[in-house]
């Protein structure tokens, strides 16, 4: 049964209003060792005393999942900032570094003189439906 330091193999599928938008079918299933929050607290909270060959549909709010988007997260930024902002299109993701640390942001909006990021997680603030099969338990 799962439980904490289980290595653990599944298939998932994520579903986000409505829509499917990641999925380990046609891949290899995930392998994560449980409790050592290699996956999202939501979900890892809802496999606990699971099996080989258990299957299980699961929902989870934004808390428990990528948190909540905050407004706060919404960055305008000069479009010099950019090597080449004439490709840039909303939906777009680019990666930067600020204090040595890299992360990444959605392009949101462009102006003429401005790119409008978002740096919150893209389901930041979404609720997660997951449907899991597990494939082993060690």
């Amino acid at each position: 049964m799962i439980a904490n330091g289980s290595k653990v193999t599944l298939h998932y599928t994520l579903t986000v209003e409505g829509q499917v938008v990641d999925s380990s079918k046609g891949r290899e299933p995930l392998n994560y060792v449980h409790g050592s929050g290699q996956i999202i607290p939501g979900l890892e909270q809802h496999l606990i005393g699971l099996k080989k060959g258990d299957k299980k549909s699961v929902v989870i709010p934004p808390e428990g999942g990528y948190g909540p988007h905050h407004p706060q997260g919404v960055q305008k930024v000069p479009r010099t900032a950019f090597k080449d902002s004439s490709t840039l299109k909303p939906g777009d993701i680019v990666s930067a570094q600020m204090s040595g640390k890299e992360f990444q942001a959605t392009v949101t909006l462009l102006s003429e003189t401005e790119v409008t990021l978002d740096l919150n997680h893209p389901l930041a603030g979404k609720t997660l439906s997951f449907d899991v099969e597990v494939v082993s338990v060690e």
